[in-house]
């Protein structure tokens, strides 16, 4: 199958043209006019993955393995070894990053992670109105996620009757959240106090948590494709002792 002919689908799913503008989504790997034998569906891309991978695939991935501007492949710093290992082995990369949870992975994961069923979305939040204690609140995330334990910023109010959710990394959208509570990945020390005086608790799920579905979420709309499509789990940089 063509890459054009995934490229094309993907962008119809969802479309590139969307992507915040810092982002890097997009063929990032490979020509449009190359030939996949089959399709690895990851969240990232790691030597395991890249070790396991049969020659003349294509990966799409949610996070761009390259982001900034590369001068030189020239070292083994990441993501340098990356892409010289992708390359030896035909490797294509297509990643659908900020399009894609704009249009499916932040709905995605209230709804079938969470377990969420109304809710409405402005664009990189959604809303969804609850009545829980915060307390019963994070046990609910506890629970969804399969984690042992939260990293929380209690604003003390312990009544909750609206939550903001965003997956990955929302700490920036803290000005825009208009709720009892925020749920995202990646707050930062000085966002926690931000939030605090402006009495809305925080619940960090982990930018790995919040975003590991995206194969899950993706591969449902790829299932009729003419080639095989294997979802593959990328490794968690993080570890909990």
């Amino acid at each position: 199958m063509k890459i054009a002919e995934i490229y094309e689908f993907l962008d119809r799913l969802s479309p590139f043209e969307t992507q915040e503008t810092w982002d890097n989504s997009g063929l990032l790997l490979g020509s449009l006019e190359d030939e996949v034998e089959r399709i690895y569906l990851s969240l990232d891309i790691d030597e395991k993955l890249i070790e396991k991978a049969e020659e003349n695939s294509l990966f799409i991935t949610h996070h761009p393995l390259i982001f900034k501007g590369l001068k030189d492949l020239a070292n083994e710093h990441y993501p340098r070894k990356f892409i010289k290992d992708m390359l030896a082995k035909n490797l294509s990369l297509i990643s659908m990053h900020t399009n894609y949870d704009l249009s499916h992975l932040n709905a995605y994961f209230v709804k079938e992670i969470l377990g969420f069923e109304n809710f409405i979305q402005d664009k990189f939040l959604i809303y969804v109105d609850l009545d829980l204690s915060f307390t019963e609140l994070c046990k609910h995330v506890k629970f969804a996620l399969q984690v042992p334990y939260l990293k929380t910023s209690f604003s003390g109010k312990e009544k909750i009757n609206r939550i903001a959710i965003c997956t990955g990394s929302g700490g920036d959208l803290l000005p825009l959240v208009k709720a009892d509570c925020f749920l995202s990945g990646d707050f930062k020390y000085h966002q926690a106090f931000e939030a605090i005086s402006n009495d809305l608790s925080l619940i960090d799920l982990g930018h790995f948590e919040s975003e590991r579905c995206f194969a899950n979420s993706l591969a449902k709309y790829l299932q009729n494709f003419p080639i095989k499509v294997i979802i593959s789990v990328s490794k968690n940089p993080f570890q909990y002792f």
